[in-house]
């Protein structure tokens, strides 16, 4: 099915590129599956406070942990949910920090089919109108181009933690295209489409979602960690924001953990908890890289 899908897209993309293009932005938006939570998250998820808000008209899920100000927020990556964090959740409060966190349209408890990052950074912004600056975030996958693009929007955190993730937004057009197994015809009507569709009035947009441009907009300290074993986003995404954010940007490879089981990790939890409780200051640059495998650091 999916062989015979890429083959019509592909044929039919040079002579209607605009059906080819809403065909191809649905399958773009649209998660693959509805993972459940796990046994060993569900504990902690059913301590967090649920609330709900609305973006596009579709229910959006929330949990918060703990009562106190600037809290953490916890960003969840693509076909993904709040509760394969709750390992870090744990470490947080640990700490006595309050962490809020949600389901993404089309994810976990939320509603809805298919999300897109102006969806996150809507969400993002509800959070923050509710309550307050965010301390942190911490971010795994496709939520780390969407964190960068919020934070560009008037929304401050001091610090990030990005963990497997997505640098700029042109390469998850360019995996689309790689994973479905179409031609660039049908990515050129898929970029078409998400122009037309999502911003009309700006001719260039693909920039905006760059996380490495314009480094000066986001003076946040940075701790990146990604696995060289990683399948499904590339380890030189890492690379590229530790590179555009200089001194301020530590990044951690991994090995062996790949790109979902880094997130249980506990020495990568340990490491993110410890960056975060570290004082807001700066400090003269790190080595460009630290390199360590899930038992810590070689």
């Amino acid at each position: 099915m999916a062989s015979l899908l890429s083959t019509t897209l592909n044929i039919t993309a040079r002579v209607a590129p605009g059906p080819v293009g809403r065909v191809a932005f649905a399958l773009f938006v649209r998660p693959l599956g509805r993972p459940r939570v796990r046994a060993g998250e569900a504990e902690v998820m059913a301590r967090a406070v649920t609330g709900r808000i609305v973006v596009d008209g579709i229910p959006v899920t929330t949990y918060r942990w703990g009562e106190g100000g600037r809290p953490v927020l916890v960003v969840h990556g693509w076909t993904s949910r709040a509760s394969r964090f709750t390992g870090f959740v744990e470490a947080l409060r640990a700490q006595g920090r309050t962490v809020v966190s949600f389901d993404a349209p089309g994810h976990g408890e939320s509603g809805g089919r298919a999300t897109t990052i102006l969806r996150q950074r809507e969400i993002i912004r509800q959070l923050h109108a509710q309550y307050g600056d965010f301390s942190a975030v911490v971010a795994h996958s496709f939520g780390v181009v969407a964190t960068f693009f919020a934070l560009r929007d008037g929304i401050r955190a001091d610090r990030i933690v990005g963990i497997g993730g997505v640098a700029d937004f042109d390469y998850l057009a360019t995996q689309f295209r790689a994973n479905l197994g179409v031609n660039q015809a049908v990515e050129d009507a898929l970029r078409r489409h998400v122009q037309r569709r999502l911003f009309p009035a700006e001719p260039d947009v693909w920039p905006r979602f760059d996380a490495c441009r314009h480094p000066e907009e986001i003076p946040s300290d940075i701790l990146l960690v990604h696995d060289v074993d990683d399948d499904t986003v590339a380890p030189s995404q890492s690379r590229a924001l530790a590179a555009a954010y200089g001194e301020r940007a530590r990044l951690i490879e991994t090995q062996g953990l790949g790109h979902r089981r880094i997130l249980a990790d506990p020495d990568i939890i340990a490491a993110a908890a410890g960056f975060l409780a570290e004082e807001a200051v700066r400090t003269p640059a790190p080595a460009p890289t630290e390199t360590a495998t899930s038992a810590g650091a070689r």
